[in-house]
Formats: C-alpha cells, sequence, structure tokens
C-alpha cells in the first residue's frame, strides 16, 4: 500500500500549483501514515460471523470472517484484508460476551513476541456448551513488560473502555479513574476513533491533546501514530497561553487567587473601563457638506454595544462603521444616494477615527494585566466587590515592573493575559479537545482549554485522588462548568487493569483523607510480593537510605522491564549522586529507556501519568512534606505509590505517613 502511494504521478491531475501543493501534502501524509512501526503488528484479532453483517439472518446464510488490527489493509486489487478497530464491524471484538454474542461464531486473539506472531486463542461466543473464561493473551498483553514510550491498548480495549472510546463527537465526556484503570489510552483511542469516524470535521476543526507536562506527552506521543493518525497536535497548558515569557514564580496564596475564576471578572470590568462615554459631537465634512452626529447619539450607539457584550475588540471594530452609519442616515434624508463604499469611506474619516480612539481605545492585554498587578488602585477599582482587600495584596507585586518584557511573569499570569486576550478578540476553538491530568487544573486554567473547544467537545481525563495543586478540583461537576461543559457526560472507571492488586490497596489507605467517598480501584491482577516495605537506619547524614534505595534499583534491574525511582524534588540531587558514584546509569523523565539504560530517577512532581515495571519510592515522608500542605502532599505520595505495574518497594528511614502504617 505504502508503495502503491509512493509511485503515484500527479502532475498531469492537477489544475494548478495551488492544487499541486495541496494534493502533494496529503500524499506525503499517506505515505507517512503508511510506514511499518517496529514490533507493531498489522492484526491481533479475528472475528467470525455467524452470518454477513447487515445481511438478513435467514437460516443457511453463510457467515463472514474478518481480520481486525489497527487499520485497513488491502491487497493489491483492493479487497479487504485487515479490518480497521474503528469500524462498525469490528465492535463485537470488544464488546462481544457469552451473554451478548453479537452474532458471533468465534473470536481469535493472537498473540505477538517482539513484532512475531506467538500464540492464538478462540472463544467460541455462540456455543452454549462453551463456558465463558479469562483471556489468557488478554492478561499476558496487560502485565507485558514496559520499555519505551507508552503502548496502545488497542488489543485489550474492555467492553466499559469502548463504551467511552466510540462515543459521538456531539457530546463531551469525562473520565474519572483511579491508577491503571487505562484513562489515558480511552482519551487518546477516543480521539482516533473520532478522526476516523468525523475525518472531514475534525480536519477542518482541528483536535488537541493537552498534557500536564513535557515528559509526559512524550511518554504518549507514539499512541496515536501507531494508529495511523498523524494530525493530533499535543500541548501543555503553559504551551496554550504562551503570550509571555514565563520567568516567576507565585507563592501559594496569589497562584490560589490569581487561579480563581473570579478574576474572570475582574479582568472584563477592567477592560470594559477603558470605555468612556461620548461628551462631544463627531463633525465629518465630505466635499462641502458638514454632517454632525450629537453626543447624544453617539452615547446610544456606544451604550448599545455595550449592552451586546460582545468581544471588545470586535465593538471597537463595529463602532466606527455605526457611526458611519447614523452619517449615511443623514445623506439620504438631505436627499443623496450614498452606497457602501461611501460608509466604509466615512467609517475610516479622520474625525471618526479620533471619536473611537477617545472613547473605545485598543486595550493591550499583557499591558492590563501588568497594570493590575502593579497599580493597587486600579485593582481595587475592578475588583471591588470581588476579592477581599488581603486578596488583592496576595496578587499585588511588590516590586512592579516596566514593561511588559521586563516583568517576571508567573504561569498565572500568562493564563491572565489569555482570559484578557479572549476579552478582546474571541479565541480559536477547535473540533475535539482532550484533557489529561485534568484534575490539578485550576478554574482559570480550566476556562483557557473551554475557550479552545466552545464550538467543540471535549473529553476530561482524570483522577480526583491524584489531585496535587493547592487549588486542585473538588468536583468534576466544578471542573465541567468552568470548562464550559456542564452537559458533559461523568464515566467512573474502577477496573484497575495496570497496578497489582496489593499495591493499589496499599495506596488506597490514604483515599479516606484525600478523596473521601471516591470508589477505590479493584485491580484485576494478583501479583503476589509486588510489594516491599523496607526501613533502613536514620544516619543523619542519609546515606543509609541512599544505599538502600541503590540496593533496591538493582534488584529491579535484574527483572525484565523499565524501573523508575521515584523521589521527593528535594532528594534527587543525592541520589543522582549516589547512582553516577555507583556506575548506575539513569535517564531523565521523559526521555525513552533502552535495553542497556532502563532506570529513570523521577522527581514526584513530574511522577503523574508515567508508568514503570519496577519502583522505588525514596522517603515517603518526604514526598509529603515537599508540598505546600499535608493534604496536597498524600496526594502526590498516592500519585507515586501507583507507578509501578509489576512491583513497588517502599525505602525510608522516618517515620512512614500514619496512614500507611
Amino acid at each position: 500500500m505504502r508503495e502503491d502511494a509512493e509511485a503515484l504521478d500527479i502532475r498531469d491531475v492537477t489544475a494548478n500549483w495551488v492544487n499541486a501543493a495541496v494534493l502533494s501534502r496529503q500524499l506525503d501524509e499517506r505515505i507517512k501514515s503508511l510506514a511499518d512501526l517496529a514490533h507493531t503488528p498489522l492484526f491481533f484479532g479475528r472475528l467470525d460471523y455467524l452470518h454477513a453483517p447487515g445481511a438478513e439472518q435467514a437460516e443457511g446464510a453463510e457467515g463472514e470472517q474478518f481480520y481486525i488490527g489497527r487499520r485497513h489493509v488491502h491487497d493489491a486489487d483492493g479487497d479487504p484484508m485487515v479490518i480497521d478497530w474503528r469500524a462498525p464491524v469490528s465492535q463485537p471484538f470488544y464488546r462481544a460476551s457469552k451473554k451478548d454474542p453479537m452474532d458471533i461464531a468465534l473470536r481469535r486473539r493472537f498473540g505477538y513476541t517482539g513484532g512475531d506472531l506467538t500464540a492464538y486463542e478462540d472463544e467460541h461466543l455462540s456455543d452454549p456448551d462453551e463456558a465463558e473464561r479469562t483471556s489468557a493473551l488478554l492478561q499476558r498483553e496487560i502485565e507485558r513488560p514496559r520499555v519505551g514510550p507508552m503502548r496502545d491498548i488497542v488489543a485489550t480495549i474492555q467492553p466499559e473502555q469502548d463504551e467511552i472510546v466510540r462515543s459521538g463527537l456531539s457530546g463531551s465526556v469525562c473520565v474519572q479513574g483511579g491508577p491503571g484503570t487505562g484513562k489515558t489510552a480511552v482519551g487518546l483511542h477516543r480521539v482516533a476513533y473520532l478522526l476516523y469516524a468525523h475525518r472531514e470535521r475534525l480536519a477542518r476543526t482541528g483536535t488537541l491533546v493537552i498534557g500536564p507536562n513535557a515528559s509526559f506527552l512524550h511518554y504518549i506521543e507514539q499512541v496515536l501514530p501507531a494508529l495511523g493518525e498523524l494530525e493530533v497536535k499535543q500541548a501543555t497548558v503553559d504551551d496554550l497561553v504562551a503570550h509571555v515569557e514565563v520567568r516567576g514564580t507565585d507563592d501559594p496564596t496569589a497562584a490560589l487567587v490569581k487561579g480563581d475564576a473570579r478574576m474572570a471578572e475582574v479582568l472584563r470590568n477592567a477592560v470594559r473601563s477603558h470605555v468612556t462615554l461620548p461628551t462631544e459631537p463627531v463633525v465629518v465634512v465630505r466635499g462641502s457638506r458638514r454632517w454632525r452626529i450629537p453626543a447624544y447619539e453617539l452615547e446610544e450607539i456606544v451604550r448599545e454595544l455595550l449592552a451586546r457584550d460582545i468581544r471588545y475588540g470586535a465593538a471597537r471594530d463595529a463602532l466606527p462603521q455605526r457611526i458611519a452609519h447614523a452619517v449615511l442616515v443623514r445623506m439620504e434624508q438631505a436627499g443623496e444616494a450614498p452606497d457602501d463604499r461611501v460608509q466604509d469611506a466615512v467609517a475610516r474619516n479622520a474625525a471618526v477615527k479620533a471619536a473611537v480612539k477617545a472613547v473605545w481605545p485598543a486595550v493591550e492585554p499583557a499591558k492590563l494585566v501588568l497594570r493590575l498587578l502593579s497599580d493597587a488602585e486600579f485593582l481595587a477599582a475592578h475588583a471591588a466587590g470581588v476579592l477581599s482587600e488581603e486578596e488583592q495584596k496576595a496578587i499585588l507585586w511588590s516590586r512592579p515592573a516596566r514593561s511588559v518584557k521586563s516583568a517576571k511573569w508567573s504561569a498565572a499570569d500568562a493564563v491572565l493575559i489569555d482570559e484578557a486576550t479572549d476579552l478582546v478578540a474571541r479565541t480559536h476553538s477547535l473540533g475535539h479537545v482532550v484533557l489529561d491530568e485534568a484534575q490539578d487544573l485550576s478554574p482559570m486554567q480550566y476556562r483557557a482549554v473551554g475557550r479552545r473547544c466552545t464550538t467543540g467537545s471535549a473529553t476530561v481525563l482524570g483522577d480526583l485522588a491524584q489531585g496535587t495543586t493547592p487549588w486542585a478540583t473538588r468536583s468534576w461537576d466544578e471542573a465541567l462548568a468552568h470548562l464550559g461543559k456542564d452537559g458533559a457526560v461523568v464515566e467512573e472507571l474502577t477496573a484497575g487493569f495496570r497496578v497489582p492488586r496489593e499495591v493499589i490497596a496499599y495506596a488506597s489507605r490514604l483515599l479516606p483523607d484525600i478523596a473521601p467517598g471516591l470508589t477505590a480501584v479493584d485491580s484485576v491482577r494478583e501479583a503476589p510480593g509486588s510489594l516491599a516495605v523496607r526501613r533502613v537506619a536514620a544516619d543523619g547524614g542519609g546515606a543509609a537510605l541512599d544505599a538502600g534505595c541503590l540496593d533496591a534499583c538493582v534488584e529491579s534491574l535484574r527483572q525484565e522491564g523499565s524501573v523508575g525511582l521515584i523521589a521527593a524534588d528535594a532528594r534527587v540531587p543525592a541520589l543522582a549522586d549516589a547512582l553516577t558514584a555507583a556506575g548506575i546509569t539513569y535517564l531523565d523523565p521523559g526521555r525513552e529507556t533502552t535495553p542497556d539504560t532502563r532506570l529513570t530517577l523521577v522527581p514526584a512532581s513530574l511522577a503523574k501519568g508515567l508508568e514503570y515495571d519496577y519502583v522505588v519510592l525514596d522517603e515517603p515522608s518526604a514526598v509529603v512534606a515537599g508540598e505546600p500542605d499535608e493534604r496536597t502532599g498524600l496526594r502526590r505520595l498516592y500519585v507515586a505509590l501507583t507507578r509501578a505495574v509489576s512491583g513497588l518497594i517502599v525505602v525510608h528511614a522516618a517515620d512512614l505517613p500514619e496512614q500507611l502504617t
């Protein structure tokens, strides 16, 4: 198929160079999507239908057989050999059961090792004499060691996951899922499905995956290409709002206020404050005639535009046309017959432009936010009744910056500038946005993401128990309201496929303190011996703790797969020195493991969303102490405890948090 695409000659089929360029680009994308992927088989299943899909189920009618794979594959004659997993005919591969066979006689799963077909397993779903059983191949695939980037789960999607994946484009979906429930993979596969089912629409409007940090995006970036999808962009929230260079940080109190949704009202007040009602008439001179628009009529025009509550910039653009229209009415009353060209000329008249500049001046969003954070009187005037005096003091800069470029903007400031930018000019909306690790966003960050899908839909993924910011959301209803997706359906995934039952049960001891009422994950994987908690001597210098962690890493590296050494951010430099001194090579988060280097040293603040076959967790109490408050610290610890796929070793010198004892 790739060779056929490469051999196409488009020189004689395009009318002009523009068409040729577009067609050439589309052909290049097609060739890229057909590239071979190492160790990625084209098919992973087979369905034997009792009857041909769509045909009358008459007695004696012959069935049909389909191979199911990551993408559609056809032979030299154009006949299908493999059916795309997203096609309707493939759906029974994920949803059929003994109770509801969905007209399937046999479902076959294929097992692969390094790209080679090594096993297969059959289920005779319509045979009443065959008992229902758990798929051994499915279990083996879930437990297979992880090396490199995140794997797709297309061969192992479960019925409850498939329902979310195939839900329609028009509605937004929120997926609450604990560690190991596959929520991230479900979100990515939903994008792949939507691109299949609504390709033309999403090709026009665009899709975007938003993750918490660059390491996480690098980890997931190969999932969609493995499914033949190359057009999905990825970004962090910071990337979306990068109107200024972020060089500063906020203390937790200031960040909490700046991230509060009330800041949107403060900004709106500040933007609209630039409008002043006219007190002087406008006199337009055309030839020998003078046309006068009195101040009271100008005031009516301005008040009407304010009442319409449209974007500040759009209203400013409309104002000269409205004034020009008032002039044209007078021209017509005087017997003239002006047309649209005359109206445009009047709108560009120097007197009209001067009036617009005085009444509705241009607003630069970054300068506006700079003034709000630097000028106590300006902030007080527009935050009155919205923010308390203490809250206003918390966000005011102690040393006001001289200019936008010299200001040490924080990440929260950049979000405020993005809000102000949208108040001036509408933000471009995409067709679909996937927001992962959503529980950590502030209300203002939710608004920033929501602006990118006002006319589209969203897939929101997260776990309330893993919220590790002071502003972490308390409920999905509240988060979805800030996102502008109040009507989104909230689905909860509670079946765990990644973290062993012993490990998730240990971590779930924290749930009553960090997320009361949240359902604990019920892992389908039992792995006796997968959890070890080891105490070392508290020698004051930390040498025993370092040595204990290194021993645990060496022990874990004897196993197959990746190893993550997770520690409080403050402990990372000491552990890095210890690893180097011991001659153990390691990677930073986001870099792909190799057969020679399988250990990654992970600061606890970057562990979210990542997974390793074996995890060594250094000093849990230090992870908790590294956060501004105990609740956030315990949530950070919950994240660190649940990164292991096969085994977890906890090494500590200080007492464990009481919830784990």
